[in-house]
């Protein structure tokens, strides 16, 4: 307990998935914890899950996509907890359709939010953390970030360039002396809502389910508290000399 004591973390994509169980993990380990959503009911519920347990949080409504949106919850921020130490830019959509299949509109969508939200979530990130002495961000890449898939040609760009975008803003803070440090992390396949969507649409759920599990040597699906320990990990000062670090975790998905 109190691996991330007295740190203000903000999690993009909190109310579901990795993003709840990351919140709920950094509020364990005792961060003060901001739920960044643009799901009100889920995440408040994530707030009262938080307080129920002795933490502290807030609830903020969030649109990654939008610029405005990161200014007034990063403002929300330092109104009720005067700064920010950890950053999660975990917030993402998922979309199968090869390079013929995407139309450009579905294209920029799944760039909007999985790559320009990582972008502002960060930016605005390093901007609040500057006046304090540091802190960590940590952007939710994909092991679709490291390897392709012929079905996954917009996800398969925006997580790719989510590991080298860290790789840069890493290196800009670290030679500017900020003591920000950036790093990614590369889930394998989590079973949390986003990918129950793959699956929802096929009749036979259960064999669909088990060609998700059979791409892991592991011989199972991880979970949303396998990703948050990896990032509470990254979050706290045990990681102190990791920047532009890609954390896998994914079941021997990409040992193969």
């Amino acid at each position: 307990m109190g691996r991330v004591s007295g740190k203000v973390a903000l999690v993009s994509g909190a109310a579901l998935g990795i993003g709840r169980a990351t919140a709920q993990l950094l509020a364990r380990e005792g961060a003060k914890v901001v739920i960044g959503d643009l799901k009100e009911t889920e995440g408040e519920a994530v707030v009262a899950e938080i307080e129920a347990a002795g933490g502290e949080a807030m609830f903020v409504k969030l649109n990654v996509t939008d610029e405005a949106s990161w200014q007034q919850a990063m403002a929300a921020v330092q109104a009720r907890f005067g700064r920010l130490d950890i950053a999660v830019n975990n917030a993402g959509i998922a979309y199968t359709g090869t390079v013929e299949q995407t139309s450009l509109d579905e294209w920029r969508r799944v760039q909007a939010v999985n790559l320009d939200g990582v972008f502002l979530g960060t930016r605005y990130a390093i901007e609040a953390m500057k006046p304090h002495g540091g802190g960590s961000i940590i952007n939710l890449s994909s092991i679709e970030g490291l390897v392709g898939d012929p079905t996954l040609a917009a996800y398969n760009a925006s997580k790719g360039g989510v590991r080298l975008f860290t790789k840069s803003a890493a290196l800009h803070c670290a030679k500017s002396g900020y003591k920000i440090r950036v790093n990614s992390v590369h889930p394998g396949y989590i079973w949390t809502p986003m990918v129950q969507g793959l699956t929802a649409a096929t009749p036979d759920q259960l064999a669909a389910r088990q060609k998700l599990v059979d791409l892991h040597p592991l011989g199972h699906l991880g979970e949303p508290d396998d990703i948050a320990y990896g990032i509470v990990f990254l979050a706290s000062d045990e990681s102190k000399f990791m920047t532009g670090s890609e954390l896998v975790i994914d079941g021997g998905y990409t040992a193969q």
